[in-house]
């Protein structure tokens, strides 16, 4: 295996740790939950086989890779954040993907200033992924058990395949139509029957070769050439230099405080720790009421509105992009972004100032929590369902389509509505900025794993799970809690089916907001919640999605 390829350590961690102090008493459970059964059960069978969370979060990252094949895989990327109960730190493993080598600004303007569909749909949408750099960074580092062993489940799934449920058939339904011919024979050739298995053959054979000669072949090998010479013959830009100059990089994540909460979040090229601490601040400028009722909704939007439209000006890849961070995250920042907050009437997002110029379901979420202390929140992505629509031919691995993540036009909303400036510009080797905010939230008494897919709408859910937290509800409340999002652009509050009451409904357009109910809900949201002087340890599954949460000994 050529590790020299695969890492890059951007801090000195040992130096520079992020500490949680151990509980007062010793935890004998351990828990997983997932999106999905299937790969809870491989988790919770690693660990019984001595694998520590580490090695659970690998197997499970795979596992997700085949029976959600819309939402993450070997063609994506994603962030994990670890703690090392043994050294007592925080590592945030950045396994995003990047913008081809022959990417540039202009990559998806047609002629007239329009945008083109490529940008979400085919190969010219996909990213050079970094899930299997990623993976096998924390096998080798953090994890006991043998890689081959972690990669094996795997397989199995793959060979043996799984009944698809009730929303894999929804976003098979919602692009199966940009699918290739590839991506159709193996998830769509016909009409799916109650029972029948979905099988991935060459998947399974690409995972078997990963499992013997490790992610070089993913990257260099093999399977490389695979991929590149698929994408190319569809008109795709992907090189074989791309692969093999891809990093995976650590980095130390960001400490948050709010009243009495500590958040570990992770930091740039995700949005989601800055914006939600953006949130966070301006929230304590005022005195949050504790029930939800409008005037706290009101409260909230405000804050989110404004720290959404920071994302859209200043935020990027900080390799590339010159990102105001101590100015952000000052509380004379905060205080001045919140000045003009008016509890009886809302702003209106045009009146924000937005410098563009200025140089600034569809995916998956996993918790861990092993016996020794360690745990793992992951967040993993290919993008809108089923990423770009494309597997590479005799590979079984579909390919992403983050590059619409990119701002690939000034104030030009990407498919989740979000903006961005030349802060987020696409450029050759460049991250594009995400909103995956997988975290950790303590107080005196208890710590939170947990995180959600959900596109641009993950950091507001996180922050009224957080909010939540703090307000003592149980891990089931937060996670069950209702949701809804302002992220500047367009000017709306956007709410779950009958998750606002006709009360809130009438006051908040009364204040001059804009409201759009969805007519289904959203995100998956799964934690586990260690109570740190009892060692008793909850886990949830989002009741909206399909996951499942055990807790064992």
């Amino acid at each position: 295996m050529l590790k020299s390829i695969m890492l890059v350590f951007v801090l000195l961690l040992t130096s520079h740790a992020v500490v949680i102090a151990k509980s007062a008493q010793t935890q004998t459970q351990a828990a997983v939950v997932t999106a999905h059964p299937l790969a809870s059960q491989i988790g919770k069978e690693i660990i019984a086989a001595g694998g520590n969370a580490f090695d659970a979060a690998v197997a499970v990252s795979l596992a997700l890779a085949v029976v959600e094949p819309y939402g993450s895989g070997l063609g994506g990327g994603g962030f994990w954040m670890l703690h090392s109960a043994a050294e007592g730190e925080d590592i945030m493993v950045d396994g995003r993907e990047v913008a081809p080598l022959a990417a540039h600004p202009n990559l998806y303007r047609n002629n007239d200033g329009s945008i083109s569909k490529d940008s979400v749909n085919g190969p010219r949408a996909a990213g050079i992924p970094g899930m299997l750099a990623a993976l096998e960074l924390i096998s080798q580092r953090y994890g006991q058990l043998p890689w081959q062993q972690l990669v094996q489940p795997a397989v199995a799934l793959a060979e043996e395949g799984f009944i698809p449920h009730a929303r894999y058939q929804k976003y098979l339904a919602m692009r199966q139509a940009v699918f290739n011919a590839e991506a159709r024979r193996i998830f769509a050739a016909a009409p799916l029957q109650a029972k029948q298995k979905i099988k991935q053959q060459d998947l399974a054979a690409t995972l078997r070769r990963i499992a013997s000669l490790g992610a070089a072949d993913f990257y260099q090998g093999k399977t490389a050439k695979r991929m590149v010479a698929a994408v190319k013959a569809a008109g795709g830009i992907w090189q074989l230099d791309d692969l093999k100059q891809y990093k995976v990089l650590i980095r130390k994540p960001q400490l948050t405080k709010y009243k009495d909460l500590t958040l570990v979040l992770p930091v740039l090229p995700t949005s989601g720790g800055l914006v939600m601490s953006q949130i966070l601040a301006m929230l304590e400028t005022e005195i949050l009421p504790l029930k939800y009722d409008a005037e706290s909704i009101h409260l909230l939007v405000e804050a989110m509105r404004r720290a959404y439209r920071d994302r859209a000006v200043y935020m990027g890849d900080p390799a590339f992009t010159q990102v105001p961070v101590e100015k952000l995250l000052s509380a004379d920042y905060a205080k001045a972004k919140f000045a003009d907050f008016n509890p009886e009437q809302a702003s209106l997002s045009s009146d924000l100032e937005y410098a563009a110029e200025v140089k600034g379901e569809d995916t998956t979420h996993f918790s861990i929590l092993d016996q020794q202390g360690n745990y793992v929140a992951a967040t993993l992505s290919i993008n809108y369902p089923f990423g770009s629509g494309f597997v590479a031919q005799g590979t079984g691995i579909l390919l992403n389509d983050e590059m619409d993540d990119f701002a690939l036009a000034p104030k030009q909303a990407n498919v989740w509505g979000l903006v961005g400036g030349v802060a987020n510009e696409i450029q050759p080797g460049k991250r594009m900025l995400s909103s995956m905010t997988p975290l950790f939230i303590r107080d005196q008494e208890r710590l939170l794993i947990l995180g959600t897919p959900g596109g641009s709408r993950i950091i507001s859910m996180l922050t009224l799970a957080a909010l939540r937290f703090s307000q003592g509800l149980s891990v089931d409340e937060i996670v069950a809690g209702r949701r809804f999002h302002h992220q500047y652009l367009p000017d709306e509050i956007q709410f779950e089916l009958d998750a606002l009451s006709a009360e809130e409904q009438n006051k908040l357009t009364a204040k001059g907001h804009k409201l759009k109910q969805l007519n289904r809900s959203y995100g998956d949201m799964h934690a586990i919640e260690w109570q740190l002087s009892s060692g008793k340890i909850k886990a949830a599954a989002d009741p909206r999605g399909y996951g499942s949460a055990l807790v064992f000994d």
